[in-house]
């Protein structure tokens, strides 16, 4: 077992772990909690606040990022507002120093160390358009609705125009209260019962985060957007995003990832910007999660597929037939066209959603308090 102690440095649990029999790994400060990815690999946390004034902030993003961890909260008194912060950052162990005991100690870590069970995180596929127009919202909450209606399984809509405007959720034909603003605000209160009040529910059994109303006039924190991708991954099987294209820094958050589509239309500036696009996307993925799509496909253009691929230097995932009607008519009605068996572009959308089910392969670990992690093994 791999069992970190945390420590403000002012005391000291020596004593009482040599008496309880408790092997600690490493020892780490307070101020090592920002660091979130060097707990990858832990256990147990024991997190010894006192001398401090309240619960680390890094707490509840240690817990949403590594969702097996078991943090055991070592505390000078009972303090009741300590206590509910304690609560919603995921800690399920608490020992007062009245003084503590190394029974109490042993005892709590070892529930720790039993509770671990294979945690599945869900698929995270984004959708980057190489310009505006080219219909990236459409094929989002366009897969996200056939995957929801396919598998039963829960799927999340997250809309990403953060400092734009986005309309993911009109798609859907829902206006929400809450906006993806609101998550990334509170990203240290994000839990279940959180997540449930912001979403907004669909009638295609969606549940869509959609953007502000009003833009925000400063680019997200990149560690704030990758939380709450992480908390979405643990609580749906399926996340969609629909990313805006001109927010490059965006691009370095999105971890977890498993796939990413770019969607590129039949002409000559949405070629040219999806090349230069796909050269830096390749820089941070790996190229069997990246793909295009083909949005509003015409055979009869003298650009075809192979042109664009070969532009690209992509896989090609699917062509979607254009079907202007029935795409407008959908989107004014607030209803995606997967729904419309007689569209064109409904089985095509229903294959590219196959495609990211058909690539899921188990992959569990088997060290103990490892995740057992479903990742695609590659869409290409």
């Amino acid at each position: 077992m791999n069992l970190v102690l945390a420590t403000s440095g002012g005391t000291s649990l020596d004593a009482i772990l040599r008496e309880a029999g408790v092997a600690v790994s490493s020892t780490v400060s307070i101020e090592d909690l920002k660091n979130l990815d060097r707990f990858a690999a832990a256990d147990v946390l024991i997190l010894d606040t006192r001398g401090l004034e309240g619960l680390p902030a890094e707490a509840a993003l240690l817990k949403r990022r590594h969702a097996n961890l078991g943090i055991l909260l070592i505390v000078a008194a009972l303090d009741p507002r300590m206590m509910l912060e304690a609560m919603r950052a995921g800690v399920t162990e608490v020992i007062v120093d009245d003084p503590a005991s190394a029974a109490d100690l042993r005892l709590a870590v070892e529930r720790l160390a039993g509770q671990f069970v294979p945690h599945v995180s869900g698929e995270v596929i984004a959708f980057v358009g190489a310009k505006g127009g080219v219909g990236t919202t459409t094929m989002a909450a366009n897969v996200a609705t056939a995957l929801a209606a396919d598998h039963k399984a829960p799927v999340a809509l997250v809309d990403l125009h953060i400092t734009s405007y986005g309309d993911a959720a009109l798609q859907l034909g829902v206006e929400p209260k809450f906006s993806v603003a609101d998550a990334l605000e509170n990203v240290t209160r994000l839990d279940e019962a959180y997540l449930d009040g912001v979403v907004e529910r669909t009638a295609q059994g969606v549940d869509v985060l959609a953007s502000p109303d009003q833009p925000a006039a400063h680019r997200p924190d990149q560690q704030r957007v990758k939380t709450l991708l992480q908390c979405l991954a643990d609580q749906y099987r399926w996340v969609i995003l629909d990313v805006p294209h001109g927010d490059v820094s965006l691009f370095e958050a999105l971890d977890p990832l498993s796939a990413l589509m770019l969607v590129v239309t039949q002409d000559v500036p949405a070629v040219r910007l999806a090349t230069r696009l796909a050269r830096r996307l390749q820089q941070q993925f790996n190229r069997n999660r990246l793909g295009i799509v083909i949005n509003k496909f015409d055979s009869g253009l003298d650009i075809g597929a192979e042109d664009v691929q070969k532009a690209i230097g992509l896989s090609l995932a699917c062509q979607v037939p254009i079907d202007s009607k029935r795409a407008i008519f959908a989107a004014n009605a607030g209803k995606p066209v997967v729904g419309d068996s007689g569209s064109r572009m409904t089985p095509v959308l229903k294959q590219l959603a196959g495609k990211f089910t058909a690539a899921t392969k188990p992959e569990t670990k088997s060290a103990a308090g490892a995740k057992g992690i479903v990742r695609l093994a590659g869409l290409f």
